[in-house]
């Protein structure tokens, strides 16, 4: 609040506008605009020389600063409306070191399904810029934007876990401790979804609180907490692993809670693996009712456990037509996200068609099984174990369903290995029962 407070008054003392509240719908139409001004410069405006217009350069620093703050304070659209600003003020009156980081910070929170091909292209042409600047005390700033709200779209998951580890120590070490340790947490969040051994994922996590302890970094330690509580839920459900602190999330109900998304996606996450249908099915709702619009990888992970969770009510005979409906946005998101990253979605996409198919008692083993078969081999391919040992449950409990004991016995042993890989001795004990 400090940071943006400053921010504000200087940058009005500039002569730039700044409102008190953006609404959703002005902050859509200003990326649209943004976008459009960006497409009509053309990629050689980005080859143009760099301004020496140092009243700009400071003010384009400002809205870095302002942009930073207000993703903590503000609203989503009045993150929206300064990123955006900072990138039109650059397009219209130049370009120079700051603009990298503009544009970072623009397509991460500009970024939909209906514009991911352009912000990428515009993010990729951002990294591009390191050539001409000398950005090394940025690149922190730069990374956690573009591997940890972009890259996910089209790239593995663990190239950003490669990425973000690496600007941990270099935020620590450049005196940008925010940086370094907000980017610790989107590291460990993509090592959860490549299916990182959560044993070794614990240990890490706790040495990142260690260090948010020393930094006094509350925001992001309760943020790595709610992680923590997952990563214990999924090795032996607490019993051996659970620590006293646990995360302040405050008030659940405040818009202005930047908590709540991480709370409502790792409700959703542990209810399950645990197997809680119905807990699961009320945060994952709450989780992309309130935050789908933001198009952050958490939506799309909660989407995709919400899908099967229903899938598996549907399978009780509860509430089929509301549940039908979750599966099919369910499978057309996951599509949709495969058609840009095969290698992140394909598996999810094809396990959400084959549990959907083995509903349909019309459809004998051999359609449905290929499918299963399809979404553990990708798993497997992209190094998600958890979600390879998934697969190999789904279709084990499919084929104990249509008598094929032997086949059922091969996929569930399949499963358990899937599982001692990972590191989850409750599943582990699941498959054994």
């Amino acid at each position: 609040n400090d940071v943006y407070d400053t921010c504000s008054a200087i940058l009005t003392e500039l002569g730039e506008s700044i409102p008190e509240f953006y609404t959703l719908s002005e902050s859509s139409e200003m990326i649209v605009e943004t976008i459009k001004m960006y497409e009509n410069a053309g990629e050689e405006w980005l080859k143009s020389d760099a301004t020496v217009d140092k009243t700009l350069r400071n003010t384009l620093q400002l809205y870095r600063a302002i942009t930073f703050a207000s993703f903590f304070c503000k609203s989503h659209s009045m993150v929206v409306y300064f990123s955006s600003k900072a990138v039109q003020l650059s397009l219209s009156r130049g370009i120079c070191e700051h603009t990298p980081l503009s544009l970072l910070q623009f397509t991460a929170v500009a970024i939909k399904d209906d514009n991911a091909m352009m912000c990428y292209r515009i993010a990729k042409n951002a990294l591009s810029l390191r050539e001409r600047f000398d950005l090394a005390t940025q690149i922190p700033e730069l990374y956690m934007n573009f591997y940890g709200r972009v890259a996910w779209r089209f790239e593995p998951f663990q190239a950003g876990v490669h990425k973000l580890r690496q600007c941990l120590d270099a935020g620590l070490s450049s005196g940008r401790s925010d940086i370094g340790l907000f980017c610790g947490l989107n590291e460990i969040k993509y090592a959860l979804f490549s299916g990182a051994n959560l044993k070794s994922l614990l240990k890490r996590i706790d040495y990142y609180l260690h260090l948010m302890e020393t930094y006094r970094s509350e925001a992001t330690k309760n943020n790595v907490l709610i992680i923590r509580e997952t990563v214990s839920s999924l090795i032996d459900n607490g019993q051996a692993t659970s620590i006293e602190a646990s995360a302040c999330v405050g008030d659940l109900n405040d818009p202005k809670n930047k908590l709540r998304e991480a709370f409502f996606h790792h409700s959703a996450i542990r209810c399950f693996w645990l197997g809680h249908n119905g807990r699961c099915r009320y945060y994952g709702k709450k989780c992309i009712d309130l935050f789908w619009q933001g198009g952050q990888v958490t939506s799309y992970v909660a989407k995709f456990y919400l899908g099967l969770n229903s899938l598996g009510l549907i399978s009780t005979k509860r509430e089929v037509r509301m549940n039908k409906e979750v599966v099919r946005e369910a499978i057309a998101a996951m599509k949709d996200a495969a058609d840009n990253s095969d290698w992140n979605f394909s598996n999810k996409f094809r396990l959400l068609q084959a549990e959907h198919l083995s509903l349909n008692k019309r459809h004998c083993p051999v359609t449905v099984l290929p499918l299963y078969d399809e979404s553990i081999e990708s798993a497997r391919k992209s190094g998600f174990i958890h979600e390879q040992g998934l697969a190999c449950e789904k279709a084990g409990l499919f084929c104990k369903d249509v008598l094929n004991m032997e086949k059922a016995l091969e996929y569930l042993n399949q499963a358990r290995e899937c599982y001692e890989k990972w590191g989850s001795d409750i599943k582990v004990a699941f498959i054994q029962k």
